[in-house]
């Protein structure tokens, strides 16, 4: 026979708008008795979770990490409940005829025995600056596909910048490209002023490199993609101390 671990436990079945639990006591004779109870999502249901888990002296918690779905019940038990979060694959039913109290119930009996492995929860303060350096990631990743459609963009315009400067969006070929956003038929300007350093050698190759036209359609699709990337850098500056 199996060892039972955890002697009052309780395994929770989650789902988006409500969790089944079921708190499995076992006593000096290995006989195991169930208490199931729904509750939904709400916070202040899940405040009488875990009010009900404490009037039947239930500690050892056993949640089941459906999507983002587990975290609500997570935030609410974590001060006053031990918690092995599972990974779907660890409690998985047997085939047949599943019902939310039946998983409810399995996941209890696995729990019970410590049979379930737990996924590692870092400590708040961790979770916190995780969840923001992930959304960072996401910005940066989201500024580098914009500058990728301003390159396509110039691209299937005939403005070959790319091939003349390291950087398409450093100070000289921005300034170039604001110019030819702005005045699209004055294809003779006069680009030397807005060059600085090393742009300064590479006078000829840059007047080559800007004979195409931008047509309205790739102008609109560029100055979003700008604007877009702008709204992103000033993210940056805003919470410099964040990010």
């Amino acid at each position: 026979m199996l060892k039972i671990v955890y002697p009052i436990c309780c395994g929770i079945d989650v789902h988006k708008n409500f969790v089944v639990a079921t708190i499995a006591t076992t006593d000096r004779e290995n006989i195991t008795t169930y208490r199931t109870k729904r509750f939904s999502t709400f916070t202040k249901d899940l405040r009488a979770l875990a009010l009900w888990l404490s009037n039947n002296q239930c500690v050892h918690i056993c949640i089941e990490s459906t999507g983002k779905y587990w975290i609500p019940i997570h935030n609410i038990l974590e001060p006053s409940c031990q918690i092995t979060l599972a990974h779907p694959k660890y409690v998985k039913a047997i085939r047949g005829k599943k019902t939310d109290k039946k998983d409810s119930i399995w996941i209890a009996d696995l729990h019970k025995h410590g049979l379930v492995p737990g996924s590692f929860i870092p400590p708040a303060d961790i979770r916190e600056i995780r969840d923001l350096l992930r959304y960072r990631s996401k910005l940066v990743s989201f500024a580098s596909s914009e500058k990728n459609r301003v390159q396509n963009s110039l691209t299937v315009s005939n403005i070959m910048l790319s091939s003349v400067v390291s950087d398409t969006f450093g100070k000289s070929a921005l300034a170039i490209l604001s110019h030819l956003l702005k005045h699209p038929d004055d294809q003779d300007f006069d680009f030397r002023p807005l060059l600085h350093g090393s742009m300064l050698k590479k006078q000829n190759d840059i007047a080559l490199a800007i004979d195409g036209t931008i047509n309205d359609i790739q102008a609109v699709k560029i100055t979003l993609c700008l604007s877009h990337m702008d709204d992103i850098k000033r993210s940056y500056v805003a919470r410099g101390t964040a990010f």
